[in-house]
């Protein structure tokens, strides 16, 4: 056996404080992936200091762990209440909690469960076996493709649209990138719509508008339902005994590798593949998988919402993993978590890059175990997690709404301290109620606020380089093959009939 390997797997699993650490991650972790507007990226963030004190083996077990089980913990408002813990629960989380009003929210959870752990493990197996390979994958791709990839998330928006609603899912997603043109351009640095306010020069952050559009919503809508005498808040959701959790999560997994395991397979990879791509990450993942997961089949509907929520949460789990493939292998941070894991890194006097796998492999092999037994320990905690989480639907709504406020509040603010933030909050709350009232979906605004900027960056990025020439989008083989796949979805989008909802 490689001695590297051994000499990881001992420094891994014969220390009692590495345990320790990786628990007490996997809490804070679903502690502030549960808290709308707290996210794994700032979980990291905020455990920067700490991790001075720790080694890097330690350091990295610790973000690894929290961030695995945050993108997980941001289901469970997404499922029971409409607000996405974390930016890639937003997919589907209009989905998932009509799926909680029928009291099926104790299935959604335990599916979105089961699968952030088999992705995340499965993601890991990736990262160890086909590291360096997904590498050079991901090296091809210039600016040119990465505006067919961003193209092709928000057209994947509009694909997964409710049924009846597409047109409208264009609209709200128009909305989102119009939105994202607020603000210094990250191109030409110009002032756009800005209306002489300094506050709008940094443009609107998606995180205080998804936390609006989703969280404060969902307080106005309930608040003008309580008038007409009707109830908003979801009921009957089956408590059941830990027992019957532990049956439920059994099911799910088997589920998972007996009746879907080509979903199964086929989301792990476009997780990772998508994952390893700079810029992309867990949220792109999210929505792409989930669009090509829900394309009807002869399942029942409800069962269909379900399998499709765990495909996008396998992605979820294994993009994390993807993003640490160019991270490890040239030192280019996949997303914003592994650009903070850089700047750890280099702390412990450690240099990301070609490097590593020669001078230190087997700190590269203790990350690799890391990575898996940060998934399985997500499972117990995740079960905890939920059984705690399914007494929220119990609580008083003269309770439970305040509370909601509370963290609205509280996630926009802790954003950059300004209360500015708490203003763009409050407004898209509002816009998202008037919106929700007259059937817009909500999610295509936040993926449009989140990519409209990226979108127009990498347009006149690559129109520049081709001297103002649109053909210049289609100069490469792999910019032809995304090019394709947009306009297919595209033509789907166009060409396929509109049903009436049952």
């Amino acid at each position: 056996m490689n001695p590297s390997l051994l000499q990881a797997a001992g420094e891994v699993f014969g220390r009692v404080d590495l345990w320790l650490i990786i628990v007490a991650a996997a809490c804070y972790g679903i502690f502030v992936g549960a808290i709308p507007g707290l996210t794994a990226t700032m979980a990291v963030a905020l455990f920067v200091p700490v991790a001075y004190w720790l080694d890097p083996v330690a350091a990295i077990g610790a973000i690894v762990t929290m961030v695995a089980c945050a993108i997980f913990a941001g289901d469970i408002p997404t499922v029971l209440l409409r607000i996405p813990g974390t930016p890639a629960s937003a997919a589907y989380a209009d989905q998932a909690y009509r799926l909680t009003e029928k009291g099926l929210a104790h299935q959604v959870l335990s599916v979105s469960l089961v699968s952030s752990v088999v992705g995340g493990v499965i993601g890991a197996v990736l990262l160890m076996v086909l590291g360096n390979q997904f590498a050079a994958i991901a090296s091809w791709f210039s600016v040119t493709e990465y505006f067919w990839l961003y193209l092709i998330g928000l057209s994947c928006c509009v694909l997964v649209a409710p049924v009846g609603t597409r047109w409208k899912a264009l609209l709200s997603l128009i909305l989102g990138i119009l939105l994202s043109t607020v603000g210094l351009s990250a191109v030409h640095l110009q002032p756009r719509f800005t209306f002489q306010s300094v506050d709008l020069y940094q443009g609107i952050s998606f995180i205080s508008a998804m936390i609006g559009l989703f969280g404060l919503s969902e307080v106005f809508a309930n608040l003008a339902s309580a008038k007409r005498g009707e109830d908003n808040l979801p009921s009957g959701v089956p408590m059941g005994s830990f027992g019957a959790m532990l049956r439920s999560s059994r099911a799910a997994m088997v589920s998972r590798f007996v009746t879907r395991p080509s979903g199964t397979a086929r989301s792990s990879l476009m997780g990772v593949l998508i994952g390893m791509l700079p810029g992309a990450g867990a949220d792109i993942a999210s929505w792409v998988t989930f669009a090509a997961a829900k394309r009807g089949g002869d399942c029942d509907a409800d069962q269909e919402l379900v399998d499709a929520i765990g495909d996008a949460t396998t992605a979820n789990s294994a993009a994390l993993a993807g993003g640490w493939i160019p991270t490890l292998v040239f030192g280019i941070p996949g997303d914003s978590v592994t650009a903070i894991v850089i700047g750890v890194l280099l702390m412990k006097n450690v240099t990301p890059g070609p490097a590593i796998f020669e001078n230190q492999p087997s700190l590269v092999y203790g990350i690799y175990l890391i990575f898996l037994i940060a998934n399985l320990v997500m499972l117990p905690i995740g079960m905890l997690a939920i059984r705690l989480g399914l007494h929220l639907v119990r609580i008083p709504k003269q309770i439970l709404l305040p509370v909601i406020v509370l963290f609205c509040v509280t996630g926009a603010y802790s954003l950059n301290g300004s209360l500015f933030d708490v203003t763009v909050m409050l407004v898209m709350g509002l816009a998202g109620f008037i919106l929700n009232r007259r059937g817009f979906p909500l999610g295509p605004v936040v993926l449009g606020l989140v990519l409209g900027g990226p979108l127009e960056e990498r347009l006149i990025q690559a129109l520049t380089a081709s001297g103002g020439n649109p053909l210049g989008l289609l100069n490469r083989p792999i910019a032809v093959v995304l090019a394709v796949a947009t306009l297919l979805i595209i033509v789907r989008i166009v060409r396929r009939p509109e049903r009436v909802a049952p």
